[in-house]
């Protein structure tokens, strides 16, 4: 048995990851300050002895030190996420996921904890150069748009995790996560798919954000799950960095219609401009395509579930959770604020 600290294991990814650990036979700990996180996504965890939940932050040396000197392995998943919270808490948004990783770097390097850092597929920027390989130069939009500012903060992590492995021999695996999507998550911060999924149940529109014409690939959590547990046990992947997605493309216009399908639902699509959904001069990437060669030849990762199954487990999930809540009908109208998600993410 080993241990594992997961940081942000309350999150949507971070408690699918924390569910495989514990089948595996670990004993694993989560730091999680909840403001992403939900205490319903680890609720059921919490009945085995082998797991551990410990509400704080990053920012919290004292409280993150002995979690991470205790620990085997330090998955690092906390971040702030989500096009829409970005562009609400931009100072939080820098200083948690540069200071607050810093702190995990810092500890990891101190007592040689193999550590894995959670970065993103923002990293690239506007790159119009498709597929996305790991050494391809990034292309950011100007400071003034707030927008980037999570792309250059999780860039930021990847040169210090990068550093440390340099400076200090810190055995670090970095992942770039593609539009990563599954039961468990919600649409609260601009993850399109949950949210065009809970539109369309509810039989409001189904809101698209810019043209629909900008594309995105999704990755199941399970097989996004195995690829972070895969990498962590092969040597040859530390020190490195790792795209995982799924490369199966689809158009945002074209998932609204696949949602509005496979649900049955009589929702109009409904386009709206960035400025309006986010704010004025809104920059989005038009693609977002993974190229996984690069972890395929290492560990023999390939993505299993399809995008068609995909949305198909996600629409069950909604489902499965309107009627044990008896939240809403399934026609009634979300709050108003609830159409503030879109197709950035």
């Amino acid at each position: 048995m080993r241990k594992i600290l997961v940081t942000g294991g309350a999150g949507f990814i971070g408690s699918h990851l924390c569910e495989a650990l514990l089948q595996r036979g670990d004993e694993v700990s989560v730091l999680d300050d909840l403001s992403t996180g939900r205490i319903e996504n680890i609720a059921h965890l919490q009945k085995n002895k082998a797991f551990h939940f410990t509400q704080g932050s990053i920012l919290e040396m004292p409280l993150l030190e002995p979690l991470v000197k205790q620990a085997d392995v330090v998955f690092h998943l906390a971040a702030v996420v989500g096009v829409q919270k970005i562009i609400e808490v931009p100072v939080d948004t820098i200083e948690i996921n540069v200071l607050g990783s810093h702190n995990v770097l810092n500890l990891a390097a101190k007592y040689r904890k193999l550590c894995l850092v959670a970065s993103t597929s923002e990293v690239y920027g506007k790159s119009t150069k498709h597929p996305f390989t790991e050494d391809d130069d990034a292309v950011y939009g100007p400071t003034t748009k707030s927008r980037w500012s999570y792309a250059c903060s999780k860039a930021i992590d990847e040169f210090l995790a990068l550093a440390y492995h340099s400076a200090q021999g810190l055995p670090v695996v970095i992942v770039r996560l593609f539009n990563t999507t599954g039961p468990r998550q919600t649409g609260r911060y601009g993850m399109v798919l949950p949210r065009f999924v809970d539109q369309a149940l509810r039989g409001d529109p189904i809101t698209v954000f810019g043209s629909g014409r900008q594309s995105r690939c999704f990755a199941d959590v399970s097989d996004v799950v195995r690829a972070l547990m895969l990498l962590v046990e092969h040597p040859a992947a530390v020190g490195q960095v790792f795209n995982v997605g799924n490369p199966e493309e689809i158009s945002i216009g074209e998932l609204a219609k696949l949602v509005k399908k496979l649900t049955g639902s009589d929702s109009k699509i409904r386009r709206i401009p960035y400025d309006e959904a986010y704010q004025p001069g809104f920059e989005d990437m038009h693609r977002r395509l993974p190229n996984i060669e690069k972890i395929s030849r290492l560990v023999g990762f390939k993505p299993k579930i399809k995008l068609h199954q995909i949305v198909t487990r996600i629409i069950a999930s909604k489902r499965q959770a309107l009627e044990e809540t008896a939240e809403l009908p399934v026609t009634a109208g979300l709050q108003p604020h609830s159409l503030r998600a879109g197709a950035a993410e």
